[in-house]
């Protein structure tokens, strides 16, 4: 009777074994494993422990302002080139004189799908005051813009039409860089992040 009943046990555990490998290689050859990841790392974000401190930045800006110092800010590359969904050629350059979000990402990228829905937030409230530049490092561009429309995005995606400035080159992705309008790097952020939020908002406000 025990005998059996450990038989049932080790069945249903093989059982369970199997659906779970099953659901597991379901999920990679479809790739939605890396949605999935992503979905259970917005739980990470929801914490507010990755998102940049852009409090400190702010204050820094601020106090050079008030005592007429220099910001020692680092000048931005605008000579990246950029193709949009579109196959038209662009450049940062283009841009000068705007507040540019840049963001670098990959559809095989979990934590660039977990911090997506909060870009698409902030893209749709600040969209008219801030460019946002949706870099995509995926080797095939049509990947990006096949997720970004399955998603309802509409948000301004390109691929590099040129090699990467060295200022870009960061060594993980998520990465995004925030440009003020008078052309300084004003932030570099490695990792995901929710950014829509009211103090990053405000931040991004006063960079005009």
């Amino acid at each position: 009777m025990k005998n059996d009943k450990t038989e049932k046990n080790k069945k249903k555990t093989w059982i369970q074994y199997g659906i779970f490998a099953i659901v597991a290689i379901t999920l990679y050859a479809t790739g939605l494993h890396t949605e999935v990841i992503g979905f259970a790392q917005r739980g990470i974000l929801a914490t507010g422990l990755m998102n940049p401190n852009v409090k400190e930045i702010t204050e820094v800006r601020e106090k050079d302002n008030e005592t007429g110092a220099l910001p020692e800010f680092e000048k931005a590359d605008f000579s990246l080139k950029l193709m949009d969904r579109d196959g038209n050629i662009t450049s940062l350059d283009a841009l000068k004189g705007k507040v540019i979000f840049m963001n670098l990402w990959a559809t095989w990228c979990p934590p660039c799908i977990a911090e997506m829905p909060s870009i698409d937030k902030l893209h749709k409230d600040m969209g008219d005051e801030v460019a946002f530049v949706m870099l995509s490092l995926d080797k095939d561009f049509e990947l990006a813009k096949a997720f970004d429309k399955r998603k309802g995005y509409n948000m301004p995606i390109y691929a590099p039409a040129s090699n990467l400035p060295p200022m870009y080159q960061s060594s993980a992705i998520p990465t995004t860089y925030v440009i003020d309008a008078k052309g300084n790097l004003a932030l570099t952020h490695k990792g995901m992040a929710d950014y829509n939020d009211e103090g990053f908002k405000k931040f991004l406000r006063s960079l005009k």
